[in-house]
C-alpha cells in the first residue's frame, strides 16, 4: 500500500467529481491542491493554488488542435482556453489522471473532462475512468478502453470530472480510495 504521507491530489475543486475527489482526500488526510485562476470559482478552497497569467500561458494550447482532438468546437473560446490550461496544469502535475464521466463512441470523454483525458494519453499517462453509464472503471491500453479495477500508485494523481456524478460513482471513488490507502483513519 502507498505511504498517504507523500500522494497529492491534483484536481480543480468543481462542483460534482473533482469537489468528492477532494472530500476522499480530505477524509484519508491526502495532500490536495486546486489549480484554478482569477475569477473562476471552485467548490473546494482547500489547497487552492491560483495561477498566474504567466503560468495558465504554459498550459496554452491551440483550440484548433483540442477540438481537432476532442472532435468538436467550442464557443466560449476565452473562458474554455484557461480551464484547458488549468487542465494541463492538473494532469502535468497527476501522474495517474483520474476522471469520471462518460465515454464516448469517439473513444473520447464527454465535455472538459475529456480533455483531462486527452492530455493523459498524450503524455502517456496512467488513466482511468469511470463511465457512469456502464457503471464500470475503464483504462486506455494499447489504443482502447479495456475494462479494469484501478488503484492508486502513485505519489500524484489528478482527479477530474464531471459536475454531474452519480451515486454509483461516487461510491466507485470512495471504493478505489479504501483499496488504494486502506480505510480512512476518522
Amino acid at each position: 500500500m502507498t505511504d498517504i504521507s507523500k500522494i497529492t491530489l491534483y484536481s480543480g475543486g468543481h462542483k460534482g467529481a473533482e469537489s468528492e475527489f477532494g472530500k476522499l482526500a480530505e477524509a484519508w488526510n491526502i495532500k490536495e491542491v486546486n489549480i484554478s485562476f482569477e475569477g473562476h470559482d471552485a467548490e473546494r478552497i482547500r489547497g487552492v493554488q491560483i495561477l498566474s497569467r504567466e503560468e495558465l500561458e504554459k498550459g496554452d494550447i491551440s483550440m484548433e488542435i483540442v477540438s481537432k482532438l476532442m472532435k468538436r468546437t467550442y464557443s466560449r473560446t476565452k473562458k474554455i482556453r484557461k480551464i484547458i490550461q488549468s487542465i494541463f496544469h492538473m494532469v502535468n502535475n497527476g501522474h495517474h489522471v483520474i476522471a469520471v464521466g462518460w465515454i464516448q463512441a469517439d473513444n473520447t470523454v464527454k465535455g472538459g473532462t475529456g480533455w483531462g483525458v486527452e492530455l493523459a494519453k498524450l503524455f502517456n499517462r496512467p488513466l482511468s475512468v469511470y463511465d457512469q453509464d456502464r457503471k464500470g472503471w475503464f483504462s486506455w491500453e494499447n489504443g482502447q478502453w479495456v475494462e479494469c479495477t484501478p488503484v492508486i500508485k502513485s505519489d500524484t494523481f489528478a482527479g477530474t470530472g464531471t459536475r454531474n456524478l452519480t451515486d454509483d460513482a461516487r461510491q466507485a471513488l470512495h471504493d478505489l480510495f479504501i483499496r488504494s490507502f486502506g480505510p480512512a483513519e476518522g
